[in-house]
């Protein structure tokens, strides 16, 4: 349910007071707990987590399903970025979590001398919406290059819990 809380109440997210995480700053990366097949920061920010035997989480997996669905048209394959739109595997690491939502729900536009820069919203998307923690951890472990480039490997089992969030997210 936490997931689906936590897309849905973006206007809540919004009003959280915003922290800025250096790259290095690992506290935006480890996991220092998990629930319900999700694992979270000490910070209660959504992140990745890879056993030693290589296998990933279910929402990096899904993360990477669901970015190649909806998202590297515009900003390339793995978050790579393109000559379109920036590197997001880089966006999931140097931006405040809620701004990252709060760019993905609202879009972003930049017009000036130096850059043409046009993000729409995916507010009303529900393949992006519902599955929004998914796609931003996965760019994280992007990121940080945790996870390589191409489809990933093995995977944990998909929680009931994240089964019944995406069943009522998508209604």
């Amino acid at each position: 349910m936490r997931n689906f809380a936590l897309t849905l109440g973006t206007a809540a997210l919004m009003s959280v007071g915003q922290a800025t995480f250096a790259q290095d700053d690992m506290t935006n990366i480890d996991a220092a707990y998990s629930e319900d097949g999700r694992y979270y920061t000490e910070e209660d920010i959504p992140t990745f987590n890879i056993t030693e035997d290589g296998t990933i989480d279910w929402l990096t997996y899904s993360g990477f399903r669901r970015y190649h669905s909806e998202c590297h048209v515009c900003h390339g394959p793995e978050g790579e970025g393109s000559s379109y739109a920036p590197a997001l595997k880089n966006s999931a690491i140097e931006m405040d979590y809620y701004d990252f939502v709060d760019v993905v729900v609202n879009g972003r536009q930049r017009i000036n001398a130096a850059e043409n820069s046009v993000m729409p919203a995916f507010g009303d998307n529900p393949n992006v919406m519902c599955y929004l923690d998914d796609i931003y951890v996965y760019l994280k472990a992007r990121g940080v290059e945790a996870v390589p480039r191409g489809r990933p490997g093995a995977k944990e089992a998909k929680s009931d819990v994240i089964r019944e969030d995406e069943n009522a997210c998508l209604g």
